[in-house]
């Protein structure tokens, strides 16, 4: 598997491993300058076309009689089309790393957005979210590609950085809809974000292709792919060319399948407080307390990716990820148990403080286990668990969306025990060799 990999599953699906680190490609731009590229493009396919829709569906079911289930179906429609998004980077590897693929992704969610308004015909929407989650998918893959790809030496601590984008692009998609909801409806807001997402399309449009993967004989593969070599060989003899790969010893098998039940439930009950949490906090809040606390969770993504990596270099990984799940338990949990607006708004910190750090633990977890796949097998339990989400909760939205999150927390909760079963002890020379190298995190 190249170090490099990246799968897409969550905002947030970061992987920051990388071998020893070569300079830099050369003509490219100061590292600054990519990470706010990769952070635009980021802003728009996540945190604009994917997320936008949780502040706005409130404005929905009063003003366009969405019903709640009804809600729920069109949340599944996007993360479904994000999982075949997704599959898509997996299975094409150059269009993973294609700067015209992720022009296209980026002008299609554009598009996407700017066409929600235009139709009152659910059919319609269903198909339009499926659009805007697969083209979400494939963008962050091409722009994680990129960065990971071109970021390298001193400068990859920066990484964690260019993933704040997706939580710029919630807070500023969710202060826009704040803005509007008093003096617009609900179409003015689609179209804003699309505005919003056309204007960060600007600073993302020159980021360049992942340079080359070079191959042992010197010859050049792929870009960044997103998947395991093993899983896309170049064909019959090859195959039978390479040496086959090592077992996974039985005590990382052990840990790895606890931390695909972990990481799936992660991504089962995060997706709920996700798509409901502004409707949930308006239930007992002014309506304005819903909207300000979703732009709490995007401010609170931006650093959250490099905090909980520096966290995980202090300890470990596998000693953080079930502290962050068990935080974000709390942090779901609160506005189901308290109403008001202190209890909304330390929801939103907790909640945006926490989810992407789990997605860049969980990976950094599965690939220093060497389970084979293992970002695309944890990427493929947690796109599912999304899917499953929205489903498991939309018979409890007929009571409210309390419950909804209460169900969410419990499943968090239960992510963090299975997290706590992750335990690798593995001799220094076995580890490799980019545990040292640019993150610096340590499961144990």
């Amino acid at each position: 598997m190249s170090d490099r990999s990246v799968a897409a599953g969550a905002p947030d699906t970061l992987v920051p491993t990388r071998s020893t680190v070569p300079a830099a490609p050369p003509g490219d731009r100061a590292p600054w300058v990519l990470v706010a590229q990769v952070a635009a493009a980021l802003a728009v396919a996540m945190g604009i076309g994917r997320f936008v829709y949780t502040p706005i569906l409130p404005l929905m079911h009063t003003q366009a009689g969405l019903s709640d289930g009804a809600g729920a179906a069109l949340a599944t429609a996007n993360y479904a089309g994000y999982l075949v998004g997704a599959v898509a980077g997996m299975l094409l590897p150059r269009a993973a790393g294609s700067g015209p693929v992720l022009r296209c992704c980026l002008v299609l969610l554009v598009a996407d957005l700017a066409a929600m308004p235009e139709t009152r015909s659910y059919p319609l929407w269903l198909v339009l979210r499926l659009l805007a989650g697969a083209a979400s998918a494939l963008a962050f893959v091409v722009a994680v590609n990129a960065l990971l790809g071109r970021l390298r030496g001193p400068s990859a601590r920066l990484t964690g950085w260019g993933f704040g984008g997706v939580g710029a692009g919630i807070a500023l998609s969710g202060l826009l809809v704040l803005a509007l909801r008093g003096i617009a409806d609900w179409r003015v807001a689609w179209w804003a974000s699309a505005a919003l997402a056309a204007v960060l399309t600007v600073p993302a449009w020159g980021l360049r292709s992942a340079p080359p993967e070079p191959r042992a004989g010197g010859t050049e593969t792929a870009p960044a792919e997103t998947a395991p070599a093993e899983t896309a060989p170049a064909g019959a003899a090859a195959a039978d060319a390479a040496p086959a790969p090592p077992r996974t010893p039985a005590p990382a098998r052990r840990a790895f399948a606890a931390l695909f039940a972990s990481y799936t439930l992660e991504g089962v009950g995060y997706i709920i407080a996700g798509t409901f949490l502004v409707a949930a906090v308006g239930q007992s809040s002014p309506g304005w307390v819903g909207s300000g606390a979703w732009v709490l969770v995007g401010l609170a993504v931006v650093p959250s990716a490099a905090l909980w990596g520096r966290l995980a270099v202090r300890w470990s990984a596998a000693l953080m990820l079930p502290a962050a799940l068990l935080v974000q338990a709390v942090g779901v949990a609160l506005p189901a148990l308290f109403g008001g607006v202190a209890a909304a708004l330390a929801s939103a910190v907790l909640f945006g403080g926490t989810f992407v750090g789990v997605s860049t633990l969980s990976l950094e977890a599965g690939t220093r286990l060497r389970f084979p796949r293992a970002v695309a097998v944890l990427t493929a339990g947690y796109s599912v668990g999304q899917i499953v989400g929205p489903l498991a909760a939309a018979p409890l939205l007929r009571h409210g969306y309390h419950q909804a999150l209460l169900l969410a927390a419990a499943v968090v909760a239960a992510a963090a025990g299975c997290a706590v079963l992750l335990r690798t002890r593995r001799p220094a020379a076995q580890r490799p060799p980019s545990a040292s190298a640019t993150s610096g995190m340590r499961v144990r």
